[in-house]
């Protein structure tokens, strides 16, 4: 049977190794599922995922045209997630602060001056 790249396949899962699944096409081919094309997602651990003989879907993804090794997605077949948006968020309106401005500095200055004026009076006297 001659294969291509984008066709679906169904085939048995012959071996499960660290970096992927391999599974029987045929006879005589095999192709391999790559542990990032199993799933969306990190996947960490593929003997909780799938297991030896199971019957499983797959989208040819590669074919290497030297070597005739197929790479085999799960992932292809699998709608992709959306993700939850964040909450729309409210804007908050501006409170209206009213602008002071300089006004009460120019209220406490002359206090100021005059508290300066009486400090430097007690320091004469004590004779700094």
């Amino acid at each position: 049977m001659k294969y291509k790249i984008g066709d679906i396949i169904e085939g048995k899962v012959t071996g499960i190794q660290a970096y992927g699944v391999f599974i029987s096409l045929d006879k005589n081919t095999q192709g391999l599922i790559h542990i990032s094309e199993c799933r969306h997602g990190y996947v960490t651990d593929l003997d909780g995922f799938i297991q030896i003989d199971d019957e499983v879907e797959a989208k040819i993804i590669d074919i290497d045209e030297y070597t005739g090794k197929i790479s085999l997605s799960l992932r292809a077949m699998e709608k992709l997630p959306i993700p939850p948006y964040p909450a729309k968020r409210k804007r908050r309106k501006r409170r209206y602060v009213p602008q002071i401005g300089f006004d009460t500095l120019k209220q406490k200055i002359p206090a100021w001056i005059e508290e300066a004026k009486e400090d430097e009076k007690v320091r004469k006297s004590i004779g700094e």
